[in-house]
């Protein structure tokens, strides 16, 4: 198994909610815990005879993975990044049967709702607090979100 197929596996692991999977192969085992402010990967080689056992540590930037690819730093340079205020569930619309606040293109202006986010059974609706052009939602609907994760890339201009 090498360092990319360990890597797809933390990413299937994060999206999946799951808190730990251990996998144990003839000459690996991995465990992966996730749950936590920081996810953390074990990766053992399983000793031959008499060699030493390898542990390596993955560090949670690259363990963690986004729903959709944030832009290059250049591009990502002239967008303000709107993030969450609090820890919840986000949700594009205001019930299932209602159209979404925002779409990718849409202009907003200070105090619109961009989307809600349920903590402890309310519904906290997210208002821009600028004025722009919607130009990427990085969060997939009815998914977790944390405090100050990314949720939408805002053009300004």
């Amino acid at each position: 198994m090498d360092i990319k197929e360990i890597q797809n596996l933390i990413k299937f692991v994060a999206k999946s909610g799951a808190s730990e999977v251990k996998l144990e192969m003839d000459d690996i085992k991995i465990t992966i815990r996730t749950g936590s402010e920081s996810e953390t990967t074990f990766v053992q080689q399983m000793p031959m005879q008499s060699a030493p056992v390898m542990q390596q540590q993955m560090p949670a930037q690259q363990a963690a993975s986004p729903v959709q690819e944030a832009p290059a730093p250049a591009e990502d340079s002239k967008y303000i990044t709107i993030k969450s205020p609090i820890i919840g569930t986000f949700y594009r619309k205001p019930s299932p049967d209602k159209p979404v606040f925002v779409e990718v293109g849409t202009d907003i202006k200070e105090g619109d709702v961009l989307c809600v986010i349920e903590a402890m059974k309310l519904f906290n609706e997210i208002e821009s607090e600028i004025s722009g052009k919607i130009v990427k939602v990085l969060v997939d609907d009815s998914s977790p979100v944390e405090f100050d994760q990314p949720l939408f890339l805002v053009d300004p201009s």
